[in-house]
């Protein structure tokens, strides 16, 4: 259910990537605090790619991103990363060790595979959300009411209904 969830959140991403010219991709979004769509995009993409290199050797620093430029300004490049980020959530639950540099000193605490990638949806969900606000400013974008939306919220509003 997890890696559905998952691909899923990335799904919904691909599409508002299918519907934003490059341009629109990399304005800046005042109520963001200038931030662009491509920037929350890139951030989102980056979290998965550092969780994904760190796998093999089980150790997990999310600093140490790329911060690929491409991926916040060309839509076509970013959907690339997605697509190659599906694929590969394949690897098997393990022990993981995530590392941060906090107030000039090194922390490292347990993990897992699975604990990464549920925070990760998580941080792709709420930065999803960030980038609803700033597709406001667009007329021509259809996104699903439920973009940005945690998965329990969605599940909450449906009991509410009922």
């Amino acid at each position: 259910m997890l890696l559905k969830s998952i691909r899923h959140s990335l799904d919904e991403l691909i599409n508002l990537l299918d519907q934003l010219s490059d341009h629109e991709y990399s304005k800046s979004c005042q109520a963001l605090s200038n931030a662009t769509i491509g920037e929350h995009t890139r951030h989102i993409i980056e979290m998965f790619q550092c969780l994904e290199s760190g796998y093999d050797l089980g150790i997990l620093n999310y600093d140490n991103r790329e911060r690929n430029y491409r991926i916040q300004t060309e839509t076509k490049f970013a959907k690339q990363r997605i697509l190659d980020i599906k694929t590969g959530l394949n690897s098997e639950n393990k022990t993981m060790y995530l590392e941060q540099l906090i107030d000039g000193l090194s922390i490292r605490i347990q993990s897992s595979y699975y604990r990464e990638l549920l925070c990760n949806l998580e941080h792709c969900i709420h930065h999803q959300a960030l980038i609803k606000v700033a597709v406001l400013q667009f007329e021509n974008i259809s996104i699903n009411e439920n973009f940005g939306v945690a998965r329990s919220t969605i599940e909450y509003r449906k009991q509410c209904v009922q």
